[in-house]
Order: C-alpha cells, then sequence, then structure tokens
C-alpha cells in the first residue's frame, strides 16, 4: 500500500519510495520512508563496507541497551525518591559492616595473650571458634557488637570479667557487588565497610570516558533469599556526581549491587564529509545541522541536498532524505532533524 502524509512543518512519510507513488512538493525539505536496496545504490563500495561495518557496530551496541531493556519494567527511583523510601541508607544502616560467611576477622582480648587471634575465619554458616567458648554465630553481626558477645560469652563461662575484647575485619568476602558497562575493569569486588558508589568506580579502575555516558544506574536486591526478594533500579546523573555536583548520589553500596555505567550513545556519519565517522551524544540533543558540524563539514563534492539518515524504528530501517541547504540558507532551521541514538548519516557524492 503506498500513501502520503503530510505535515505542517513539511514532513512527509511516503511508503514505497524516491521513484514512486505519491507526488509531493518541491518545497518539501524532509521526507521518511521505508528503506530499500535500491535506495543505496549511489554508494560507492567503501561506503557500503563502512555501512555495513556500522550495522554490525550498531548490534553489538545494542546489545548493551537490551540490558537496559531488560530492567523496563524493574521499579525505577532517582536516588532522592531512593533514598526518601529508606532513610537508613543514609545512617547507621550504610555504615557499620554485618559480617558473613568468609569473611577474615582479627580477635584481640587486652592483657590476654593466649587469647587474642590474627586470622579467624568465618564458616559458610556463620561461626567462628574461640578459645574457652567454642563455637560462636556471628553471621550478620557488627564487629562492635562481636566484641559485645564475646566479652559476655567470657563472663558467663566465669573465664574473664568485664574483657575488653577488639574485632577487626582484615580480609571482607562474605558480600560483593559488580561494576559492569564502561568501566577499565568491569568484574566483581568485595563489599568492603562504607563502600560507595565513587569507591566502586575507583576499584573498577575508573571510566572508560571515551565510551561511557553520562548516566548510571545501581541494580539493587531487595529483602534477598526470601519470598519478597525483588530488583529496583537507582537511577544518578554520572558526570553531576563526577564534578561534585550531586554528591548524594554518592550513596552507599550493599550485598548483591550491581553498579552499572552504559555505554555513551552515538550517531555515525560516512561519505563525504571531513571527518567520518562515530561521535557520542553527551551532555544535550543535537540536530543534523550540528552533526555535519561535528564532522568537519561537507566536502566540495557532497550532495547535500541529498544527505540521509539511516534510523531503525520498531525494528524496521528507515531513511529520511533531508535538503540541508533548505534548513541552514532558507531559514527553515526549525525543520532541522534530531539525530537519534545509532542514526547513520549518510551524505552522497554531487553527480556534477
Amino acid at each position: 500500500m503506498r500513501f502520503c502524509i503530510s505535515f505542517s512543518i513539511a514532513l512527509f512519510v511516503v511508503l514505497p519510495v524516491i521513484l514512486g507513488g505519491c507526488v509531493t512538493s518541491s518545497d518539501e525539505v524532509v521526507k521518511v520512508t521505508s528503506l530499500q536496496t535500491s535506495q543505496l545504490g549511489s554508494l560507492k563500495a567503501e561506503d557500503r563496507a563502512k555501512l555495513e561495518e556500522i550495522r554490525k557496530t550498531r548490534s553489538q551496541e545494542n546489545l548493551d541497551q537490551n540490558i537496559t531493556a531488560l530492567l523496563d519494567e524493574t521499579p525505577h527511583y532517582s536516588v532522592t525518591e531512593y533514598l526518601k523510601k529508606h532513610p537508613e541508607i543514609t545512617g547507621q544502616a550504610g555504615q557499620d559492616y554485618k559480617v558473613g560467611g568468609y569473611d577474615v576477622l582479627s580477635i584481640t582480648v587486652y592483657e590476654e595473650k593466649d587469647l587474642s587471634r590474627d586470622a579467624i575465619r568465618v564458616s559458610a554458616d556463620g561461626y567462628i571458634s574461640f578459645p574457652l567458648i567454642g563455637r560462636v554465630k556471628v553471621d550478620n553481626l557488627t564487629t562492635a557488637e562481636i566484641e559485645k558477645l564475646i566479652s559476655l560469652k567470657l563472663a558467663e563461662g566465669k573465664y574473664l570479667l568485664d574483657a575488653y575484647v577488639s574485632v577487626m575485619v582484615t580480609d571482607y568476602k562474605s558480600k560483593k557487588y559488580l561494576v559492569l558497562g564502561s568501566v577499565k575493569n568491569p568484574a566483581s569486588y568485595s563489599l568492603q565497610a562504607q563502600e560507595r558508589v565513587l569507591d566502586a568506580i575507583s576499584r573498577a579502575g575508573g571510566l572508560e570516558f571515551e565510551k561511557s555516558g553520562k548516566k548510571g544506574m545501581i541494580i539493587r536486591t531487595e529483602n534477598p533469599l526470601t519470598a519478597n526478594e525483588r530488583k529496583i533500579v537507582i537511577n544518578f546523573e554520572l558526570i553531576n556526581l563526577l564534578k561534585g555536583k550531586d554528591q548524594i548520589s554518592n550513596i552507599f553500596l550493599l550485598d548483591r549491587d550491581v553498579l552499572y555505567v552504559p555505554p555513551a550513545e552515538h550517531f555515525y556519519i560516512i561519505g563525504q564529509v571531513k571527518e567520518p565517522g562515530s561521535h557520542p551524544i553527551r551532555d544535550r540533543e543535537i540536530t543534523l545541522v550540528e552533526a555535519i558540524s561535528m564532522a568537519g563539514g561537507f566536502t566540495p563534492i557532497a550532495a547535500r541536498n541529498r544527505t540521509r539518515i539511516i534510523r531503525v524504528e520498531g525494528g524496521v530501517e528507515k531513511i529520511i532524505e533531508i535538503r540541508v541547504d533548505a534548513i541552514t540558507d532558507a531559514g527553515k532551521k526549525i525543520q532541522d532533524v534530531l539525530i537519534q541514538p545509532n542514526d547513520i548519516i549518510f551524505v552522497p557524492e554531487s553527480f556534477f
């Protein structure tokens, strides 16, 4: 079926395209059609190869975007919204590390050298063995609570009254978090006491600045290992956090957190521009004219008014044809086209 829809801003949608179908106005600035192989017949072999390479790269990048897509049905919160719902995260719950299985403890009983131990590993089920008092469950206790517990057990056994006990975690093994995305060393890391978002980014070697986007997210497991376990997403402005403008987003990390730094979104430009290639979309919206400027502008042999954007919408490739001179020279900047992530801009060579 062929049809033609005219908008007040001279945006025409035509299926199928270019040579057949509807008659359109000679003043048409932007025309959107479904992509057909015949429309790319003017591509040189070199440009066609670049187009196929970009399509493969774009498919790979979509894998990262699919991570975000999979979370669409997961509850999302800003940091402010999350902290309002969970004010304890900013206080003691975020600061006091709770011991778990495989952590290693150093326990000192002052003036009782024979009772002190430098490396006591917590068992998988959360117990330690300590002289005189035997097995003691320390799972999910803070070091301060373990100190009180050992002192109490020594007093109950009438071994020591008012024993002064000091407990330190010397190796954190029980809790972990993941750092994924555009960081130098994505991996699983042991969660230590009082670790925040910036600490995790630092342990992961910092950001891949040329690849990272402007946002970040924490995928958090609430009520783990219970019937009410669920995932939530906490979104934050990564750039503002790094610049010190949004320190509230530097929240404490919890066990099982996934800190994800999505890659920067890109557009691609090939053909008759001075600097073809991939360009990031970071801090603001970019129009077609601005994109061409970012690529150094047109070459002298560019067919400016046959500029095309290849765009995927709803899984279907479409082509947008733009008469750039009508935008830049004829005062129709309002019709400049906003560039979307993964757009491929193609500027053909002029026939004359």
